[in-house]
């Protein structure tokens, strides 16, 4: 077994990595930052996104495990002061391994420029510089509505816990291979009008924009911002890649959302 870190920079998580180093040595594990098995985070959900688009190339060997050294997250589950547990678990127990749904993204062009092609582990954003964004939204290849607002939210399952949740979208389990687009502040008047409710997709369904007027576009994939222009269209699905996480202790989904969201539960 080979492994890497990507610790956040800050000093804590530093620490926190040098003695994650110190505690494989003792195992005679080997560091390898360009061919791992297992990546290991240190510092937050940030940090493990950095690390999910490090290793893009190499997901379906990989499994990602976080440590947090702020607040709880969604992906960075084991605390500074269990790294010797961490560690041993790593080497000795058979990691159980959990696959989560991706978001692919390919933004087509006009004038022949070829076909950007990105994966998302949380979301996909699109904005436009100027005024609002006007496109038509087909599912299926079949005309759902004209959109017109201040932007769009593709997230992924994982990610429906981050901006999504802010948009009023549905928490997904990330079990369910599926997308979920969420408006936002959409126009809604006598001429205009939208759904103005999320919309949850399957893996088989490919949810495609398409720009009504020439502006350049504000488009994130996760936490990289990208700015693009003529863009004809953009065409969103559940990707064929997933990632990985090392399931190394029981820790439940609803768990986490309740704990992040309402509070640890108390006994009664």
């Amino acid at each position: 077994m080979k492994y890497a870190i990507q610790s956040k920079g800050d000093d804590r998580s530093n620490e926190t990595r040098d003695k994650i180093i110190r505690c494989f040595e003792g195992y005679q594990i080997e560091y390898d930052d360009v061919n791992p098995d297992i990546v290991i985070t240190v510092g937050g959900d940030g940090t493990l996104l950095h690390a999910f688009h490090q290793y893009l190339n190499t997901l379906q060997k990989i499994a990602f495990v976080g440590v947090h050294t702020g607040h709880l997250g969604f992906y960075a589950d084991w605390r500074t002061t269990e790294i010797e547990e961490l560690v041993y678990k790593i080497v000795h127990d058979p990691l159980r391994i959990v696959r989560y749904p991706l978001l692919e993204v390919v933004i087509k062009y006009h004038n022949g420029k070829p076909d950007e092609r990105y994966l998302a582990l949380n979301e996909c954003t699109v904005k436009s510089e100027v005024g609002s964004v006007v496109m038509d939204i087909k599912i299926k290849d079949d005309l759902f509505e004209t959109f017109r607002g201040d932007g769009l939210c593709i997230s992924t399952p994982s990610g429906s816990t981050a901006y999504n949740k802010s948009l009023t979208g549905a928490i997904i389990h990330p079990s369910i291979e599926a997308i979920q687009l969420a408006e936002m502040a959409s126009i809604n008047n006598r001429v205009y009008r939208t759904i103005g409710s999320p919309l949850v997709m399957p893996k088989e369904h490919v949810l495609k924009l398409y720009p009504l007027k020439n502006s350049k576009y504000h488009i994130s994939i996760d936490h990289i911002f990208l700015v693009h222009n003529d863009v004809k269209s953009i065409h969103c699905r559940v990707a064929p890649e997933k990632i990985q996480f090392a399931r190394i202790r029981s820790f439940p989904f609803w768990n986490r959302v309740r704990d992040s969201f309402i509070g640890k539960k108390k006994d009664i």
